[in-house]
This record gives structure tokens, sequence and C-alpha cells, in this order.
């Protein structure tokens, strides 16, 4: 069976999604996936024979149409014929013009030769494969954005470790957001450019939530605040207990006890507390939500070198608490290596039971609070 005779706006879509594929390198100049060649799959004579009027429409279709390439048939039942046999766009200015795309073509390609031309030689090669990658983005910056991006790399490009804040970049009309929104764009070109690593700016502190349930460990009588890693780090503290929970508002019902702490674990995030010195060589008493989640932190937190004890995140409370299940939509994946036997029994019973969870705020605070208090050295 012959193929389908191409029409215009099919052979448009199809030079579309070429362009679409390969703007990027060919906005730096790697033309390799060219030329493009469409093959228009004109009707046979027994075709046109079969629908003259449709052989003629779809031949007339193709007239004034730049890059077809035409053809001469002798048939035996029709003479002589002048059909459109190709498309053929040699460059990218040509498929970007029959798909529609020229403006885009014009901003992309005028885009990436000016990143281009302000890069030094040693690293252009890789920088050009950072532009060919960003190509779509870079289109659709608009021009003032551009021109402040071309400023951002070059005053980086000088200055590769300034340790600024966003805030004190001197750059007109670069502030916290313009960064904030373009930063992986920024950092994919900076570091292909100079072969570096990040922009040498300086983080936002990485805070962490603490409560001194005691007040003769809180620091000039600041029981309750939210302090930078680098900064908690520091203190000289000597907790006989440090608790580490999830769920904040757990961390905000302790009552005073002597001798203890309570930091909000935060998740995931919860391994920069390695790098808390008093929290680290005392150890911890994690508290999570009893679900796979809750035991993925707990692994994550054990890998980072803490001794970490465990309350209320066990077979006997699971079961205590059955009417409370909740289900886990999205359950932790990955093997948990840094768990105890019986902790990972506890895993497996969660997904065995239909990936169940329990949260920590469903168990009364009553059975909570005489549990932690236990586990006091």
């Amino acid at each position: 069976m012959s193929p389908t005779p191409v029409t215009p706006a099919g052979a448009a879509a199809q030079a579309l999604k070429k362009y679409n594929r390969h703007v990027g390198s060919w906005s730096v100049g790697d033309g390799a996936s060219l030329p493009l060649s469409i093959p228009l799959h004109p009707p046979t004579e027994a075709q046109a024979l079969a629908s003259l009027p449709a052989a003629v429409a779809w031949a007339k279709s193709w007239e004034g149409t730049a890059d077809v390439l035409w053809t001469e048939r002798r048939w035996a039942s029709l003479g002589q014929q002048r059909i459109p046999e190709r498309v053929q766009l040699d460059t990218p200015a040509a498929v970007a013009a029959f798909a529609g795309k020229t403006t885009h073509w014009q901003r992309a390609s005028s885009r990436a030769q000016t990143l281009l031309d302000s890069v030094p030689l040693p690293h252009r090669d890789g920088f050009a494969t950072a532009v060919g990658r960003s190509a779509v983005e870079l289109a659709a910056l608009a021009p003032a954005d551009f021109t402040r991006l071309g400023g951002v790399l070059e005053w980086i490009r000088d200055h590769p470790a300034s340790g600024l804040y966003i805030r004190q970049l001197p750059i007109r009309g670069v502030d916290t957001k313009w960064v904030q929104k373009y930063r992986s764009l920024v950092t994919r070109l900076h570091e292909a450019a100079t072969g570096g690593s990040g922009l040498g700016l300086a983080d936002k502190p990485d805070l962490v939530r603490v409560r001194f349930l005691d007040p003769g460990l809180a620091p000039g009588g600041l029981r309750d605040l939210a302090a930078p890693v680098t900064e908690l780090a520091a203190m000289a503290l000597t907790p006989d207990v440090v608790y580490v929970f999830e769920n904040l508002e757990s961390v905000l019902a302790m009552p005073p006890l002597r001798g203890a702490v309570v930091v909000h674990g935060s998740g995931y995030a919860v391994d920069r507390l390695a790098r808390i010195p008093w929290i680290r060589d005392l150890g911890v008493v994690y508290w999570g939500d009893l679900d796979s989640h809750g035991f993925g932190i707990l692994n994550r937190l054990r890998a980072q070198g803490i001794a970490v004890g465990t309350a209320l995140m066990d077979l006997d409370t699971l079961e205590a608490f059955k009417d409370l299940w909740g289900h886990e939509p999205k359950p932790a994946v990955g093997t948990m290596q840094h768990l105890l036997p019986e902790e990972l029994a506890v895993v497996e019973q969660l997904a065995v039971l239909g990936n169940v969870r329990l949260e920590q705020e469903r168990i009364n605070w009553t059975t909570a609070m005489a549990v932690l208090i236990s586990t006091q050295r």
C-alpha cells in the first residue's frame, strides 16, 4: 500500500519536530543533523486516476512553497506531469522558516553567538555544549534579562569566590528573585565557561530549630531558637539527652526536662545534625512517623555515624494505634542498610499491611511523654 501524500501542514510538523530536537546544537554551529529531506510521497498514477481532483488539489497546495523539489513524470493515461517530490532544507534557518520558527531561530542563534564570543578559547568547546543545551531558555529570555545574564556571567567569572550574598551583587537590575529564577541557567553556563564548580556566592544560613528543655542549657536564657548549623556547632553544650522529632508540633509541646534538648529534624535534611559536635558525639533519640519515610530518615541519620535510639517506632506501638492508621501513597524506596533487624521488621510489616502509616501526632500525648521520659539516661 502506497504511503499517503504529505501535506504542507504535515511537512511543517516534521520540520518543527526536527527543529525542536536540534535547535540547541544548530545554535552553536553543529550542523551534523542537516540537511533535512522530507519525502512527500506523491500519488502514483493509479491513485491519481482513482481520485483525480484530490491529486490535483494536493499538487496545487505545494505551489509557491519554497524549498520544494519538483519532478517530471510521464504517465500512460495522464501524460507529462510536474509533481512535488520532496522538501529539501539545507540550513537551520531554512528548517526554522519552514517550521514557522524564524523569529525564535534568529533570537536563539544570535544569543548563542553572543555568549560564545564572550568566553576565552580554552573553555570554548565545553561552553558551547552548555549553551546548546540552554538554547531554548536563552531564546525565551526578555531582552533585558539576557543583558543581565551576560553581566552576571562576566562579573562572576571575574569574581569566582566573592562570598557575597545574592543581594550584594553589584549588577544593575539583578536582585535575589532574578538570581533565584535563573540560578540553574547561570550555574550551568558559568561552570562550563570556567571549569569551576558553583558560583562562589554565600548561601543562606542552614537553620535548625532547637528547644532547650532544661533552662540551664539555654544560651542567654533563649529556650526556643532557630540558628545556623555553624553557630550551633560552636556551642559548648553537654546535654544528657537530645531528642530529634520530625513533627514540629511535638517539638513545641515538650515540657521542661532536666538535661534535655529537642531538635526539629526537618525530614531528610536530618543529616546536617552530624555537623553539630554536641549532637554527633552524644547521640540522639529519634521519633519519626511510623511509616517508610520515617525509617528512611532514621536510616539517613544513622548513616552519618550518629548513635541513634528510637521511640514509638516499634510493632507494639503500631498495633496499639491500629484504628488511627492512614495510607502512605508513595512509600520510600531503596535499601535501608543502617536499620536494626527489628526496625527492618517494622518496615516490612508496614508494606505487608498495605503501606499503612501511623503519624506522630495521632499518638496521644500522655503515652508519648511516658515513653520519651523513659529514654533519658
